[in-house]
Formats: structure tokens, sequence, C-alpha cells
């Protein structure tokens, strides 16, 4: 099947074929045809199903070629990464027609979203609190939207935003076409969607889905030692056809502090977590999905928005709290029918996760492996190859590089030290004076320093040396042509400080 199949405008099927996408996921077989017909949908499908298409096709559809300036359709997701990606995917199929879409989130400066709004968007991509602050400015009107879309409503749920959601409900028309996306389906998220849905037909594409991901991800599952922990990860980097890996942490100070000693052992990571700012987030997430950064470092909460094909590795760097979170993590890979490889450390004090996890997800493995850096089955399990050690050897390049840098790095501080730094570094200072100074002039202080009389101190240009002023430190020698008296100090200085004799 095709997206040609589904009815899909064909601008839009060309903009999705440039990019490769030619067939659609089960999710968007079902939900495509049923969404362009105006019906209400609750759409049971986990991240990475290709929702986003599902919803995002019939949404830009139904607005039409060439919509009027203002809000027609509004697009609610609980994280900023997913904004974001959400935002993406909808460019990508509106890019043939003159569409405008706007992502309103937290974080960011407040000036270019309004003018966003203000030049006419048609759809909005937002979260909750941002999409509230504007309306309450009266910035933004949803009271012309003709589609709504709630993704991922547990984790709104999760994240407390359920009374925000019902607040931009209820400034929508009740006429709008809505659909709601949601992984699970807990009471409140039913109520919701009988209270502000019309007749919703429910689709479920988890178990299928579910099943084919599981199929497509081997799943390794480690009790590792927290001071071994990172040398293990550092081997399992350098396995035979590694891509692009995400590495999970349970808090921001972890993530922080492993991406410094990947980057340190000389990996190419990157971290997405809740101390950084908004700006350093989504330039960390776009060098990951560009490939100038092959390794993500991220939290739970910032790792909604990942949406990568090609992600080989899911490594979890400590055990999540729950199965639905396992899911979610793994799922980072084995996307879009690819394999992929989950490894999970559990710590001693995390067995019981370990235990619920196992049981809730059959894996039928209630011990996990007891594995070091040095265990043969690390190797073995992730095709790493034999002697590979926790730290990247630099390319001859890189290493010609880096000494040069330390020996330029190492004569810039001697040379800001000035005459008395130069004291300090002995011969090697003297050198460097004399490759910037004429070979005259040079030969003659070389003269000097090693101890030679007082006519072989002269200068180049032959001028003879003065005697010191009264109570002054700077003694005999000749001045140099640009003024610099710094070869008279050390003249001085290599005659053990005693007094220059004028020349009679």
């Amino acid at each position: 099947m095709t997206f040609s199949e589904l009815n899909i405008d064909q601008d839009m099927v060309d903009a999705l074929a440039a990019k490769g996408i030619v067939e659609p996921f089960p999710i968007q077989a079902q939900t495509i045809p049923l969404a362009l017909t105006g019906q209400d949908i609750i759409g049971q499908a986990k991240t990475g199903t290709g929702k986003t298409f599902g919803f995002g096709l019939p949404l830009i559809q139904r607005l039409g070629p060439d919509p009027e300036p203002g809000v027609k359709a509004l697009v609610v997701v609980p994280t900023r990464e997913l904004a974001i990606q959400v935002y993406e995917d909808l460019e990508l199929a509106a890019a043939g027609r003159p569409t405008a879409i706007a992502s309103i989130y937290g974080g960011k400066a407040y000036e270019g979203q309004i003018a966003q709004l203000k030049a006419g968007a048609q759809i909005v991509v937002g979260t909750p609190g941002r999409l509230l602050d504007l309306a309450g400015q009266r910035l933004l009107n949803l009271g012309n939207v003709q589609e709504m879309v709630l993704d991922e409503a547990d984790k709104m749920l999760d994240l407390g935003f359920l009374a925000d959601i019902e607040k931009l409900f209820a400034q929508t028309p009740p006429t709008r076409h809505t659909m709601l996306f949601s992984a699970t389906m807990p009471g409140p998220i039913v109520a919701l969607a009988r209270r502000f849905m019309t007749r919703p037909v429910h689709i479920r594409a988890t178990d299928p889905d579910e099943g084919q991901i599981q199929a497509n991800i081997k799943h390794l599952i480690y009790r590792a030692h927290s001071l071994d922990k990172d040398e293990v990860i550092s081997r399992i980097l350098q396995a035979e056809g590694r891509g692009k890996t995400v590495i999970f942490t349970r808090t921001k100070r972890a993530a922080a502090k492993l991406v410094e000693e990947l980057n340190d052992r000389g990996f190419n990571a990157a971290a997405v977590h809740g101390d950084l700012n908004q700006e350093q987030r989504e330039r960390a997430m776009a060098a990951f999905k560009a490939g100038k950064k092959d390794i993500l470092i991220a939290t739970d909460v910032a790792a909604r928005g990942i949406d990568v094909d090609d992600v080989t590795h899911v490594i979890n760097h400590t055990i999540p709290d729950d199965e639905k979170t396992y899911l979610h993590r793994a799922g980072r890979t084995g996307r879009a029918g690819k394999t992929g490889i989950a490894v999970t450390f559990v710590d001693w004090e995390d067995l019981h996760k370990w235990s619920l996890i196992n049981k809730a997800l059959e894996f039928g493995q209630p011990e996990p492996t007891e594995t070091y850096s040095s265990s043969p089955h690390l190797y073995t399990d992730l095709d790493i190859p034999q002697g590979v050690k926790g730290r990247l050897k630099p390319t001859p390049a890189v290493k010609a590089a880096g000494t040069g840098g330390s020996q330029s790095a190492r004569g810039g501080r001697s040379d800001s030290t000035g005459p008395e730094g130069g004291e300090r570094t002995g011969s090697s200072s003297r050198r460097r004076r004399r490759t910037r100074s004429g070979s005259g002039q040079g030969a003659a202080e070389n003269a000097s320093a090693e101890g030679a009389t007082a006519p072989a101190s002269a200068s180049a240009d032959g001028a003879e040396p003065k005697a010191p002023a009264a109570g002054t430190h700077d003694g005999g020698g000749s001045q140099h042509r640009d003024g610099n008296s710094a070869p008279r100090r050390r003249r001085r200085r290599s005659r053990g400080g005693s007094p220059a004799t004028p020349a009679s």
C-alpha cells in the first residue's frame, strides 16, 4: 500500500517520497482514511510507530491546499522535544503548500513565537504551559480551531497537564475534529475522551507493532559494578556495526558527568537533560540527528522527542523504574523494521526493579548476568573486537595536531611570562628569544648568556654598553634597535649581577 492509495494529496505524497517515506505504517493505514472523513479517533500506539503522519497528513489535507491565515489546527504534546519533532514532520509533509506551521513551547523567547502567530500560522504545535500563556495574553486565538490533536495523552497525565488540557479544549469550538493518541488508556484519559470527543473510533495498533519491535531488538541485561560501568560502556561503543547510540541516565547530573567522561575518552557524545537551556538541548538533538554526534545521553523526559530511525544501540546506564519506561527507552532502536540492541545495567540496589520488569515483560531472565569490562561474554554478546580498551586511540593526524598544539601552548605560556618567565625556563626560553631577534643579536645574547666577556656582549649594531642609572636594576648592555631593554637585563644577570664597566 502507498500513501496515494490512502487518498493523500499528491504534493504530500511527493514530499514524503523525497525523504524515502513511501509505504505507510499500520497505524497510518488505519488512521488516515477515517481521519480524512472527519471521524474522531482514539489511536492507541507507542512513539515510533508512525502516528505523527497518521494524524498529520489528514490534518494538513483537511485544511485545504491554501488555508486562510489564522490558527485552524492545534497539536498539543507533552514535551518540548516532541513539539520540535512533530513540527519538523508536519513541515516536511506541508513542504509543497503555503500552509504555515508554528512551534510554541517554553524555554524559547516569546518574540519569535508571537511573530509566527501574527504572520498567520494555520497549524500550531505546542506544549500546554506556553499555549495557555499566549492564549491568556490574547496572542493565541483558539476560537477558530477546526482540527485538534492530543499526542501522548498518557504522558500528559504523568506530567500533571490534565487540567491544562481541559482548559485548552474549552477554548476550542465543540464542532472541531479531534484525535487523541496514547500508548495506554488510564481512566482519566478515557474520561477526557468521553467529555471532549464525539463518538470516537478506537484504533489499537499497539500489540502488533510492539511485538514486531520486540522481535527486532536484542535485549542484554547485565549486573555491572558502578565503578566499572563507564569502562563497559566505552567498550560497547566500539562494537562492530554500532551506529547512533542513545544512553539513558536516571538523573541530570549523571548525564552531564557521563557526556564529559565519554568525550574525554575520545567519543563524540552530546547530552540532553533539564540542566541545559532549550537552545543547548536543540543543538545537541540536531547534531545527533544529523550524525555530527553519534552518541546521545538523555534523561527520560528529554528523550520523548528522539525520533531517529538509524539508532542501532540503546544503553540503560541505570535501570528504568517500570516496564513502560523500559519499552519506551528500548523503542528508540529497532525502528522502521530495523534491528537494534538494548543493553541494560542493573545496580545491586535495583535488582527488585528488574524483577518486576522481567515479570511484566516475560523476559525469562530473573537474574542479570554479572558483567565486567573484561568479561569474555561482553565481547561475544555485542561483537566487540578483542583487545578493545575503553579509550579511543587518536589517529596519526590527531596525534600530530595534538603534539603541535601542546608545544605551542607551552611556548605561549613561557612567552607570556616575559623576561622573568624566561629566566625560569632557562635555555629553551633564550632559544625562543633568539628566533625572534636577528641572528647577529641572537649570537651576542647567547655569548652573553654563556658568560662571555663584556666586549663579546656588544650588540650587533656595534653600540657600546652604558653604565646603569643609579638606583635602578637595569644594567649594562646595548639597546635593541626597537628600544627593547630585555637583553640588557639578561647580560647583567649572566655576569652575576656585577656592575657593567662603561667603555673608555
